[in-house]
């Protein structure tokens, strides 16, 4: 391996104290990082909006700003993607729609801003499914992502390019987003980290409905230490946000243990009989759990329950995907994607009883989690059902020999967990005698994202799992 690409492989957390030290000028590392795109990203298609020049730029300025003394911030210098659903000023933003092939916005979004302010330079913007719909990075723009560890696989999605570029050294964090899985879902796929953080811990804005806690912004990373780090700048409250939470985000950034003496661990493979698991998956996280045990948990197999969390997922997600599309869908329905035009009509169809049924089904089912959560203190799960699967498949139509009813079947391992208001972490798990990633998923009580980094790092250190690169 080159120094270049020993570079573009080392944490965001290594990087950033080499940055801020002067061993390495932010100059230096966006170097690294373009050469490394320009080589991998053909084949990947991960990035599909590069600004080398300005990039560059930006880098410069960041080395002046150091070398006069000026204030930087935890991410200073760091090159960092954003997500093509992500609105970045004066950068095209398509949300893989063709709708959007030209479309410049004016501003960044409140996620992309606060990286900025943090000190990240921005390189360009990551793949994603069309609208961020479905968890297979695809649209007819661009085409699709591909595994860095399977070519011809997916990346995941809709966060996938993010995951992707990760894995594959183009950058050394990313954002992404999260309703049904769209930062796990890909984190698994690609061996990297990826949070959903509670909702409101990051807050969103712009956004159409700002009370719903559905969809959420969060972290990418290749390791816990890095994504804390991600959270640690785009945590904290704004005004505008109906839901953001007031803990401010830096003490996020603080040194997370290695050891779990006395915690108390539940595992629940299939989420209590909830989902099919392909077994392949089942047998990897099953020979963690003596990791837990080392590390000085106890573990037992339990799950909450569950009930409503499909009714509270499907029917709160048709409401806003008719609230997001439902008139895009009816002006440009032959420009839309069939399954966006499936969940925008499931949303019309919709009326104000099955949504008021829908809300008190999950405010039952957050008490009934916050209950479980006084007994143990993290949860894990698979976080994908199935393996990555080839890009030319849509969706998978079955999980283990279970036919899927809709494209969002397949994720439900994720779709539950979203309903209940906890965050949940994905976090490298093992790999399959033939080499493809699997992800553990870490779900906390509601607020406790703090806890599940903890955990999550801990596992991380004692199994190095993530340490373990693609081939490229």
């Amino acid at each position: 391996m080159s120094d270049v690409d020993d570079l573009c492989t080392r944490p965001a957390t290594e990087l950033a104290a080499l940055v801020r030290d002067r061993e390495v000028s932010a100059r230096e590392l966006m170097d690294a990082h373009l050469d490394r795109i320009e080589r991998l990203n053909p084949e990947l298609n991960a990035i599909v909006t590069l600004d080398a020049e300005g990039a560059r730029a930006a880098a410069d300025a960041a080395d002046a700003r150091l070398a006069a003394g000026g204030p930087v911030g935890p991410l200073h210098g760091l090159p960092v993607a954003h997500k093509d659903t992500h609105a970045t000023g004066g950068m095209r933003t398509t949300w893989g729609s063709p709708l959007h092939a030209e479309t410049v916005p004016a501003r960044d979004e409140l996620v992309v801003a606060r990286l900025r302010a943090a000190g990240a330079i921005r390189v360009g913007k990551t793949n994603v499914p069309e609208f961020a719909a479905g968890s297979h990075t695809f649209n007819t723009l661009f085409g699709a992502t591909h595994n860095p560890y399977r070519h011809g696989l997916t990346a995941g999605g809709s966060s996938g390019g993010a995951a992707a570029a990760l894995a594959a050294g183009l950058v050394p964090i990313a954002e992404g987003s999260d309703m049904g899985g769209s930062l796990r879902n890909p984190a698994a796929f690609c061996n990297v980290v990826g949070l959903r953080p509670t909702p409101g811990r990051v807050p969103t804005h712009p956004a159409a409905i700002g009370w719903s806690q559905l969809s959420v912004q969060g972290p990418m990373g290749r390791t816990v230490a890095d994504v804390a780090l991600g959270l640690s700048a785009l945590a904290g409250p704004d005004p505008r946000v109906p839901i953001s939470l007031s803990d401010p985000g830096a003490p996020f950034a603080a040194p997370l243990p290695t050891e779990l003496t006395g915690l108390r661990v539940a595992w629940a493979p299939d989420l209590g009989g909830q989902v099919p698991v392909d077994p392949a998956i089942t047998a990897v996280l099953m020979e963690q759990l003596g990791v837990f045990r080392d590390l000085g948990a106890t573990v037992e197999e339990d799950c909450p329950d569950l009930a409503g969390a499909d009714e509270a997922f499907g029917v709160l997600r048709a409401w806003l995907f008719e609230a997001s599309f439902g008139d895009l869908v009816r002006e440009h329905p032959d420009q839309v994607k069939e399954t966006i035009r499936w969940n925008a009509a499931r949303g019309a169809a919709l009326t104000g009883a099955d949504v008021g049924r829908a809300e008190v089904a999950h405010t039952a089912l957050f008490e009934r989690v916050v209950a479980f959560f006084e007994r143990y203190d993290v949860l894990l799960a698979p976080t994908t059902q199935v393996l990555p699967f080839p890009v030319e498949q849509e969706y998978p139509t079955e999980v283990a020999g279970v036919p899927q009813d809709d494209y969002l079947g397949w994720m439900r391992s994720c779709t539950l967990i979203s309903a209940t208001g906890c965050p949940a972490l994905s976090v490298p798990g093992g790999f399959t005698p033939d080499g493809l990633p699997v992800g553990l998923q870490v779900i906390g009580a509601p607020r406790a994202d703090r806890r599940v980094l903890e955990v999550g790092h801990a596992f991380e250190q004692a199994t190095g799992f993530g340490r373990r690169r693609p081939e490229l």
